[in-house]
């Protein structure tokens, strides 16, 4: 972490795939566009706890995987927990969750640890099921400037 205060939209995303990847693409383009906060996108397992430190807002992108979030998802969420529990409670959050059948215990796995965390969930979580369609890169794209934007306007 460099000794600026500026703070910036995290975008932490992990994806196997490739289906997830485009989706966090596809709302890393909608944060860049809506607003003029620097955009930080890194991958669950280079992102820690100083990126959390240093977010006006975090999305977070991730698969479903054997009926909850994806391993490395929730390794992230595991290593920031403690160093960030105390200092980012209110931190607006949104979500991406991508499954082939099923993300319901997934999104579950994930509010959970919002919900530890303090951090407010200020939009729906973004579900995707089956193949990756035109409309699901579309609502990630939406899901991402509408995050940026309202933390850029003081509304989240």
């Amino acid at each position: 972490m460099t000794g600026s205060s500026e703070r910036w939209f995290l975008l932490v995303s992990h994806s196997r795939t490739g289906s997830t990847a485009e989706l966090a693409g596809a709302a890393e383009d909608g944060a860049r566009q809506a607003s003029t906060l620097l955009v930080r996108h890194l991958a669950a397992e280079e992102a820690g706890p100083d990126d959390v430190l240093r977010a006006a807002a975090i999305l977070l992108a991730a698969p479903a995987r054997f009926g909850g979030i994806a391993g490395l998802m929730k390794d992230f969420l595991e290593r920031i927990y403690y160093p960030c529990l105390e200092r980012t409670p209110g931190l607006p959050a949104a979500l991406v969750v991508k499954g082939d059948t099923d993300v319901a215990g997934a999104v579950r796995d994930v509010e959970r640890i919002l919900t530890g965390l303090r951090w407010r969930l200020v939009l729906p979580p973004l579900r995707v099921v089956g193949s990756l369609t035109d409309e699901a890169r579309q609502a990630a794209f939406e899901l991402g400037g509408s995050l940026a934007a309202g933390v850029e306007m003081g509304a989240f």
